[in-house]
């Protein structure tokens, strides 16, 4: 894991001139590998590549970068790691080797390979810039579910810029760019950023799987060596016929080869445990197939209803895992939040950011690498919304939409806090694994997004949106088509619940989840490595069919199965959290004067952004505990907190 810049100049420049701006290119991604730094330019080219590295496999200089083949026509910066490479050069005959890194590997078989074959072969997360000597071309590419970031543009000089975040671009010394209005209402709807936009216009995010080269006259070429989409129809396509007992043995190898592989390191190593299915699954075939005690790690809050970390340390206990937790307060919390713009580079507004930056800090102080179980519900129908989809959505269109249109607006009639108020006798009668939180805020998310909406398609839109209507709030702006709009995808393929695995692999998870983990990760010089995202879990997951993920009520059922098989049912079964905080109540109590002066209306006049009587309606509401509306004001916040950070830089 490590971080890469550069450019490609159009126009003569000295040799120490490129060094110069790639060095400030560089040095800003210095947190995201701490351990060295490098330049490769070719100044007759007008190229440079810069690179800072975070030394994981071979940490000698055998491993530094940028690296030239040794055939000398291939120059490569990347970011990632390449799980198979080990089994790669075994392929490689009468080459002779350096060192032992992946690296040296990719290079090799660009040599024997080429460009475009090569990246098929390898298993792993990577963002690579490519120069390529012999056909003066640059070529930039990303891994297949888009674990590793990598933005590149334009400045108007007409340099081509990029690198892994984009404050490397921002180094560079004629940058200069504006706010997109219309990725800014994307980012309303989303509380991130979709690829191929990014916050800047003219500045984009290369798609996962997909690759860009930049010729020496200018011209740039897309391609693609693979398709999610293709996956999904060759899966649906296919009836492999698989028994329980099969596909829950497939399932067990498939992850189990994948975590094996992942645990390469010549670093100390350990792995996250909320105690949740996905987590605990990773951290059991690590146990099973490493040679080491596992190190695993933990965070837990005090407020009823968010603390996870009491269900790990039992998971950890029957594994037998070196388990290290950490229980934080609201004031260590809050804490961090100053330091999110810098961390997330561009506006982005997960709330979950926040404990996720705590995990990561506590784990790097004792490790250089943590595994992670993210992708389990994308990957196997975790979420409640495809309960909703396969149980509830049948039942609801027995009645007609004015009828439920009519009950949703009785049901948003009540605050959420009065809901709240309402059910506390009825849940205080209930277990306490029964229990749920938020009754109101649950009531009014049914009442907004799944009672009123006329098909399934809409359902999902409206449940994964913060902003309902982003274009109302941001000024100026036209909400650019998404794959959520039907936009150059098929998704006609499968039932709802299929469609929605598939935006959510195909949005969610690449443009949320995985920046989520890689900016507050390696702000921290941590890398995380996500054994459920190895292309060949996904491309197995695809071929089953929907009663293999979800059946009696019980989500990510086969992965529950792999699960069982190594940890007692009871220590996981309860209901769904998430990796939360009581952000609701913050706003009403310690980040209240923070949220005022953000949010001030003479402020938001001057910035221009936003409709200021939307903004501060939906304040005013949310204060007196008429509507839980934290996630639609948490995305305005980490707006106006990022350009605050931007514009004093």
């Amino acid at each position: 894991m490590c971080g890469i810049s550069g450019y490609f100049s159009f126009r003569p420049e000295r040799e120490d001139e490129l060094r110069q701006h790639a060095q400030r290119m560089c040095d800003v991604l210095a947190h995201r590998g701490p351990d060295g730094d490098g330049l490769w330019a070719d100044a007759s080219a007008g190229l440079v590549l810069g690179h800072r590295r975070l030394a994981i496999v071979d940490l000698s200089p055998a491993g530094a970068q940028p690296m030239v083949s040794v055939c000398g026509r291939y120059v490569l910066a990347y970011n990632g790691e390449i799980y198979n490479h080990l089994a790669l050069r075994d392929t490689l005959t009468n080459f002779s080797w350096h060192g032992h890194s992946d690296t040296e590997t990719v290079l090799a078989m660009f040599t024997r390979h080429g460009l475009q074959a090569t990246f098929t072969y390898l298993v792993g997360m990577f963002a690579m810039a490519v120069w390529d000597r012999q056909e003066k071309c640059l070529v930039l590419v990303r891994d297949r579910m888009g674990e590793k970031p990598l933005y590149w543009g334009r400045v108007p000089a007409g340099d081509l810029v990029f690198g892994s975040e984009l404050k490397a671009l921002r180094a560079h010394p004629r940058w200069q760019a504006q706010v997109d209005r219309n990725a800014l209402a994307l980012y309303m709807r989303h509380s991130s950023i979709p690829a191929p936009h990014s916050i800047y216009t003219g500045i984009g995010k290369l798609m996962p799987g997909c690759s860009v080269t930049v010729h020496a006259d200018g011209r740039t070429e897309h391609g693609s060596y693979w398709s999610l989409a293709e996956v999904v129809r060759r899966g649906r396509a296919s009836d492999p016929g698989w028994s329980d007992v099969e596909a829950t043995d497939r399932l067990e190898q498939l992850l189990g080869d994948a975590v094996e592989a992942q645990m390469l390191a010549d670093v100390p190593l350990g792995a996250f445990l909320s105690g949740g299915v996905d987590s605990s699954t990773i951290v059991a075939l690590m146990a099973r197939r490493g040679k080491q005690r596992v190190r695993t790690f933990a965070i837990g809050f005090s407020e009823v209803g968010f603390d996870e970390a009491v269900h790990a340390k039992a998971v950890a206990r029957h594994l037998d895992t070196d388990h290290t937790e950490l229980y934080v307060t609201a004031a260590d919390a809050l804490n961090v939040i100053p330091k999110l713009p810098a961390m997330y580079d561009e506006p982005f507004a997960d709330s979950s950011q926040i404990p996720t930056a705590l995990v990561t800090a506590m784990a790097r102080r004792h490790v250089t690498v943590s595994l992670s179980g993210d992708a389990g519900d994308e990957l196997f129908a975790g979420y409640n919304r495809y309960l909703l989809a396969e149980r509830v959505w049948q039942r609801l269109t027995r009645i007609p939409l004015p009828a439920r249109r009519l009950a949703a607006r009785a049901l948003l009639a009540v605050s959420t806090d009065g809901w709240n108020a309402l059910g506390r006798p009825v849940q205080a009668l209930l277990p306490t694994s029964k229990r749920q939180q938020q009754i109101g805020e649950k009531l009014h998310k049914f009442a907004r997004s799944v009672l009123p909406m006329p098909n399934q398609a809409a359902m999902y839109r409206s449940l994964v949106s913060h902003w309902q209507d982003p274009t109302a709030l941001v000024l100026g702006s036209q909400e650019p088509r998404t794959p959520l709009d039907g936009v150059g995808f098929d998704l006609s393929v499968g039932n709802g619940s299929e469609q929605m695995s598939l935006l959510d692999q195909l949005t969610y998870l690449p443009d949320d989840i995985l920046v989520k983990v890689d900016r507050a990760a390696m702000a921290v010089g941590l890398e995380t490595r996500v054994p459920l995202l190895d292309h060949r879990v996904v491309e197995f997951a695809w071929q089953l069919p929907m009663h293999q993920k979800i059946r009696a009520g019980s989500t990510k059922w086969l992965l529950r199965e792999v699960l069982y098989r190594h940890v007692p049912r009871g220590l996981i079964e309860r209901p769904k959290q998430g990796f939360a905080v009581p952000l609701h109540e913050w706003l009403r109590g310690p980040l209240r004067d923070w949220g005022e002066a953000l949010l001030e209306r003479k402020r938001l006049e001057a910035e221009g952004f936003f409709n200021v009587s939307l903004v501060r309606e939906t304040w005013r509401a949310h204060q007196q505990g008429v509507s839980n509306s934290q996630g639609m004001l948490w995305n305005v916040l980490m707006f106006q907190c990022w350009l605050e950070a931007t514009e004093s830089t």
